[in-house]
Parts: structure tokens; C-alpha cells; sequence
């Protein structure tokens, strides 16, 4: 998908997820360089001047490829954590997280992490490889 948006930057890939009162934009793009990195955009509707036209509260987070396995570990920690705490709570098992199946992996045979929801209120997040 080539789109722009306002830095002006061609996105080589895009993927939105709704997620209740929030979206979540994953855009994969290029520096002039041509590294990839990824632009992270949580978009949250407020009321604006009129109801015919709201106001968007953007926030952006940009990872680069040198922190792309930092990033999925810490992730992936916190994510844990979360599960682990939950399950103390509730007293029951939720997976939240497991290995890819065969098919999920890159050519390059590094698995991807895949989140997975059950029983939760999170959202399903998965995001693959972007060839280190």
C-alpha cells in the first residue's frame, strides 16, 4: 500500500485495528537510506467545535530496526506480567501468548511472536519479522 501521510514519508505497508475507542495505526516505512522502521499511531476521537467535525488526539511512536528485538522483549515482558497478574486475580488460565505454527514463520525461520486473546479485554496484536 503507497499512501503518505504528513511526514511525508511513502508507507510500504499499513495495517489499522480498531480497538473500542481507539485505532491503532502500524506503518512500516523508509528512510532515505532504505531502512525500514515503524511508525506506531494511537488516534482517540474527541468532540470538536461541532459534531460533524471531531477532533483526533494523535500520539506517534517511531522504532527502528536496531530496536526492533529490544521492543518485542519488552513487550512480550510486560504482556507476561499482565498475564501473570491476571491469572492470580481470576484464579483461571488465559493464553495470551504462543508460538507461531509453522506457517507464521519468516523465511528466514525466526519465529514471530504472536499475541492472542482469550478471555481478556486486550486486543489482538501480531506483527511479523521486517527482515532485521
Amino acid at each position: 500500500m503507497n499512501e503518505f501521510d504528513n511526514s511525508g514519508r511513502e508507507a510500504h505497508f499499513s495495517k489499522r485495528v480498531r480497538a473500542g475507542k481507539r485505532t491503532y495505526y502500524f506503518d512500516v516505512k523508509a528512510t532515505r537510506g532504505n531502512d525500514y522502521y515503524l511508525t506506531i499511531t494511537e488516534s482517540k476521537r474527541k468532540p470538536g467545535e461541532s459534531e460533524d467535525r471531531p477532533f483526533f488526539e494523535k500520539h506517534k511512536l517511531f522504532l527502528y530496526k536496531e530496536d526492533f528485538d529490544k521492543f518485542t522483549e519488552g513487550l512480550h515482558e510486560a504482556l507476561g506480567f499482565i498475564k501473570q497478574k491476571r491469572e492470580g486475580e481470576e484464579g483461571t488460565s488465559t493464553e495470551m501468548y504462543r508460538e507461531p505454527s509453522s506457517t507464521e514463520e519468516t523465511s528466514s525461520n525466526h519465529t514471530t511472536p504472536v499475541f492472542v486473546e482469550q478471555n481478556s479485554n486486550f486486543t489482538d496484536l501480531s506483527y511479523d519479522d521486517l527482515g532485521k
